[in-house]
C-alpha cells in the first residue's frame, strides 16, 4: 500500500492521508490522518480481519457490530474477520490512527495464538508506557529500518500489547456489568455518560475544571466522577492527565524547539514544573528525554 492522500486503495473508505510504516510477512503497519468533510457516520469499513487500531490524536465514535464507543489517543480496538465498523468524526476531522495489521497465518506461528484468534474483537484502551512503546515503534519506523528489524520489533510489540494491555484481560465491561447486576439501562446510560465526559474533554484546551464539564454533560460533578470512576476504572482527573499526555508527546514528537514552558501552558499544566511531574509520573522520562527518545537516534 503506497503512502497516499485518500481512501484505503484497496478498499472504499473514507479519506485519509495514509503513511506506510514498516511491511514484512503477515504484517502491515502503517499511519492514518482521517480527512472527512461532514461529522457524518462513514462505513462499514470492509474486510477488518485481524487489526490493532491504536489512537495518536483527535478522537471519533466508533460502531463496532452495533456497539457505540468513544474513541480517542487513549483507544485501542482490535477486530477480527467478519467485524464491521462504521465511523463519524463530531469533533472534525484530523484525528491520527497508527493501525497494525496481522494476517491468521502470522498469528498461528505465535506462541499466543489462541489468545488472538480464539476471541471476539476488543474496544478499549492502552496505559501509557505502552503507548509510548507505540510511539516509538512508529518513530524508528519513520526514520528507517530493514525488514527483519522491523520484524523483530513489530513480534516484540504484539507480545507487550497482549501482555500488559487489557486486550489479554478477558472479555470488555465484565466488570461493569457485575457492578451494575441486572439493570442493562442503567449499565447503558453510565457508559454514555463516561463518553459523553471524554468527548467533552477531548475537544477542550485541557482548562475546563470538573464543574465545567459536569454543566456540560448535563449532571452533578459527584455523579459525573462517581460513574467515570465505575465505567472506565479511573478518576477524571487520571484520564485527563492521560489524555493531555498523549497531547504533550505529540509536540514533543515535532521537535519544534517549542520551550516546554510554552508546551505546559498550552496544555493546562501550571508551570512547565508541572508538566515536569506529571509526565514523569505517566510515562516514566521527563519531557527533555522524551523528546530525544521520539525523534533522535536514541530510540534504537
Amino acid at each position: 500500500m503506497p503512502d497516499q492522500v485518500g481512501g484505503d486503495p484497496r478498499a472504499r473508505t473514507t479519506s485519509g492521508r495514509w503513511r506506510v510504516l514498516g511491511v514484512t510477512g503477515g504484517a502491515l503497519l502503517y499511519q492514518v490522518r482521517c480527512l472527512v468533510d461532514d461529522p457524518g457516520w462513514h462505513g462499514p469499513l470492509p474486510n477488518l480481519g485481524h487489526r490493532v487500531f491504536l489512537g495518536r490524536s483527535g478522537a471519533s465514535l466508533r460502531r463496532l457490530n452495533g456497539q457505540l464507543t468513544f474513541a480517542d489517543a487513549t483507544s485501542v480496538l482490535f477486530s477480527r474477520p467478519g467485524d464491521e465498523m462504521h465511523v463519524s468524526h463530531p469533533l472534525g476531522d484530523g484525528d491520527v490512527y497508527t493501525c497494525l495489521e496481522l494476517s491468521p497465518e502470522l498469528l498461528a506461528d505465535r506462541p499466543d495464538a489462541a489468545q488472538w484468534l480464539d476471541r471476539r474483537g476488543w474496544d478499549g484502551s492502552v496505559d501509557e508506557r505502552l503507548d509510548l512503546e507505540h510511539r516509538m515503534l512508529v518513530a524508528r519506523c519513520a526514520r528507517g529500518m530493514d525488514r527483519f528489524e522491523f520484524t523483530e520489533r513489530m513480534h516484540r510489540f504484539v507480545g507487550r500489547l497482549l501482555s500488559v494491555s487489557p486486550i489479554g484481560a478477558g472479555e470488555p465491561g465484565a466488570e461493569i456489568e457485575r457492578a451494575i447486576g441486572r439493570r442493562p439501562a442503567t449499565l447503558a446510560a453510565h457508559r454514555r455518560l463516561a463518553d459523553r465526559a471524554r468527548e467533552v474533554l477531548a475537544g477542550s484546551d485541557f482548562r475546563l475544571g470538573l464543574t465545567e464539564v459536569a454543566e456540560q454533560v448535563g449532571c452533578s460533578p459527584h455523579h459525573l466522577s462517581r460513574v467515570f470512576q465505575r465505567v472506565t476504572g479511573h478518576s477524571l482527573t487520571t484520564y485527563r492527565n492521560r489524555l493531555r499526555v498523549r497531547a504533550v508527546l505529540d509536540v514533543l514528537a515535532d521537535d519544534d524547539g517549542q520551550p516546554l514552558g510554552t508546551v505546559a501552558a498550552e496544555h493546562g499544566f501550571a508551570d512547565q514544573a508541572h508538566l515536569t511531574r506529571v509526565v514523569r509520573e505517566q510515562v516514566g522520562h521527563p519531557p527533555a528525554r522524551l523528546r530525544r527518545l521520539l525523534t533522535a537516534a536514541e530510540a534504537a
